[in-house]
């Protein structure tokens, strides 16, 4: 699946609990369904060609945006060790802002 990143797109990390900074390390993406699914905290997660999402989470999750601006390279990077596609998840190199979006039930 071909992801494409938009320098000025909205980041997302979902989170199985509530915060109002995203410490570094963290994996954030552009895709909302992407991010929604990690919130339940699976241990299998998977996706098809055309974008659905599977997986095995139990956890009752929370969606957040990154609520300052990204710099692919300077802020965040490619997740080194993704089985996903390119663009897919990225690893923060610093502190983040977030704003809580919504509760995300099972």
């Amino acid at each position: 699946m071909r992801i494409e990143i938009k320098e000025d797109g909205t980041w997302f990390h979902g989170s199985n609990r509530r915060f109002d900074v995203l410490r570094e390390g963290s994996t954030i993406t552009q895709w909302q369904a992407l991010a929604e699914a990690f919130s339940h905290q699976p241990s299998r997660l998977g996706y098809d060609d055309d974008g659905i999402i599977g997986h095995n989470g139990t956890e009752y999750g929370y969606l957040y945006i990154i609520d300052e601006s990204i710099k692919v390279g300077v802020d965040v990077y490619q997740h080194p060790q993704t089985t996903m596609d390119r663009n897919a998840e990225f690893l923060t190199k610093r502190d983040l802002k977030v704003k809580y979006i919504k509760d995300l039930p099972i």
